[in-house]
Order: C-alpha cells, then structure tokens, then sequence
C-alpha cells in the first residue's frame, strides 16, 4: 500500500530532525544555561536592538569572538565592573 502524503511528510520530518540533531552533536562543543536578571535582560535586549541582531545566541557568539581579539588590557577594561 502507497504511503500518504501525510505519512511521507511525517517520516520527512523524523529524518530531518535525525539530520539536525546529528549536526548539532559534530558541531557544537558544550551547551551554557544563562539565568538573566531584569537589568541584564534589558541590556541584553537593548544591545541587540542598537545592532540590529535578532537571536540572542547570534549577539552572544558575535561578543566572545570580538572579546577574543581584544589585546588583554583591552579585555580586561571591557570586563572590568563599573
């Protein structure tokens, strides 16, 4: 018997959360839980607002990666609490 349509999508979708759950093991390196307080939250929004980044994951990769290239007194002014 020919599989429905309903049926050959649904096995599509199976196959390809397989796939991305199957990318995510090759490429991701660790998973980080962040609990945010309202005032960080705020910036945090803020932040991503000013440049124009939708996902918080994008704004947080984009930063530690601009944090890498800083010299250490650099960094450590950035980091250093007001």
């Amino acid at each position: 018997m020919a599989k429905s349509p309903a049926q050959r999508k649904r096995e599509q979708r199976a196959r390809d959360k397989l796939r991305q759950e199957e990318r995510e093991a090759l490429l991701l390196s660790r998973r980080i839980t962040l609990d945010l307080y309202h005032a960080t939250d705020e910036r945090l929004l803020r932040t991503m607002q000013r440049v124009d980044i939708e996902e918080e994951q994008d704004l947080v990769t984009r930063l530690i990666h601009a944090a890498d290239r800083l010299d250490d007194a650099a960094l450590q002014e950035l980091v250093a609490l007001p």
